[in-house]
């Protein structure tokens, strides 16, 4: 009898996911039909099985630049409101098939008008997506409109974030590399985020250092931090006993803001050397307000599963743990806070309490 998760059965727990890119997270079936109808032949393969291995193979490089070029080929296919309203509706029913309950799933609205959309009618065929996914398959889904942070349409889209924040729309992201491109050229769009009392997240701290997270709480406000696995630079004896935290670390961790850190997706982009050298474990042990995501279910060919399987076989993590990144996932959702508290103590808690009890349960 042992208390430490299988794949199997973290299948069945109850999860939350706030980091997930629309276009990370394509079935490669549907990029084959979709290339197939829209004309496209960029294609490395029209095989799914060789296209599937492809993009993990190509995302497994070490560099976030090369990680990002795959995407050509998946926004490539999502230029009609068809697909996109296809891709969105995979996505809730792969989410929920995964045991998910609860998701904000992230896409750049701007990357899916290459073929004469507006960015309404773009953000109307995702919603329309994950609504009618969602209904079939018992999973609420929340879309965040993303701005490319090395464009200059950031404002554009934080309006859009706001238009359609009745409608499913939960809040906004900026994303793209890091490096030149600092969350303050955007500081506009924020502050009339702030305005609205609109929520948002800002990618920080994966390939570039404090200087990003600093700017995107201090200067930006954000809600929360896309990935932040760099806060560890301002952690310093950390294999002692009593690691020190700098004035920075010391305020998220006090202020509770939520890293939706990506452990797969960190050490294919070169953020963290491995699973078990990723910072999630010092975060999760120092009581951060730690999270698990997939980013990309295509790219790192992984689900968010998969991902905590990852951490309990790294870090001998237990249902506890599990439950514990997942609470902190729901306490961190951009939903009303009766939704949330709905969620943890109708769904979340109870799905734990019996696979807990089953995995302590004697054989007969």
């Amino acid at each position: 009898m042992t208390d430490q998760p299988t794949l199997e059965a973290i299948r069945r727990a109850p999860k939350v996911l706030l980091h997930d890119h629309l276009d990370g997270g394509l079935r490669p079936e549907t990029i084959v039909d979709l290339a197939r109808d829209a004309g496209y032949t960029g294609l490395p393969t029209m095989d799914p099985g060789n296209l599937r291995t492809w993009f993990t193979e190509a995302s497994d490089s070490g560099s976030l630049e090369r990680y990002l070029e795959t995407f050509r080929h998946t926004v490539a296919v999502m230029q009609s409101q068809e697909a996109l309203r296809r891709v969105a509706y995979e996505c809730a029913e792969d989410l929920a098939r995964d045991g998910v309950v609860y998701a904000e799933v992230r896409y750049a609205p701007e990357l899916h008008t290459q073929a004469g959309l507006s960015l309404d009618q773009v953000v109307e065929a995702v919603l329309e997506g994950f609504r009618d996914g969602g209904r079939d398959h018992g999973i609420r889904v929340g879309a965040l409109v993303t701005a490319m942070r090395h464009q200059a349409r950031s404002m554009e889209i934080a309006e859009l974030a706001v238009r359609y924040r009745d409608a499913g729309v939960v809040g906004f992201d900026i994303a793209g590399a890091e490096a030149g491109h600092p969350p303050t050229r955007h500081l506009d769009a924020f502050e009339y985020l702030q305005r609205e009392n609109a929520h948002f997240t800002i990618h920080a701290g994966e390939a570039f250092g404090l200087p990003s997270i600093w700017q995107a709480i201090q200067w930006c406000g954000a809600d929360r931090l896309g990935h932040g696995v760099r806060i560890v630079d301002d952690i310093t004896d950390r294999d002692t006993p009593h690691p020190k935290l700098g004035r920075l670390a010391a305020y998220v961790r006090d202020k509770r803001i939520p890293l939706e850190m990506c452990p797969t997706s960190n050490v294919q982009t070169g953020a963290a050397p491995s699973i078990a050298e990723h910072p999630i474990g010092l975060l999760r042990k120092l009581h951060f307000r730690v999270t698990v995501n997939t980013d990309n279910r295509l790219m790192s060919g992984v689900s968010l599963s998969e991902e905590f399987a990852k951490l309990v076989e790294a870090f001998g993590y237990g249902w506890d743990d599990l439950q514990w990144f997942t609470v902190n996932a729901m306490k961190s959702a951009f939903i009303g806070f009766d939704e949330r508290l709905e969620l943890i103590n109708g769904v979340i808690k109870p799905g734990f309490a019996q696979l807990k009890w089953t995995g302590r349960r004697p054989l007969a």
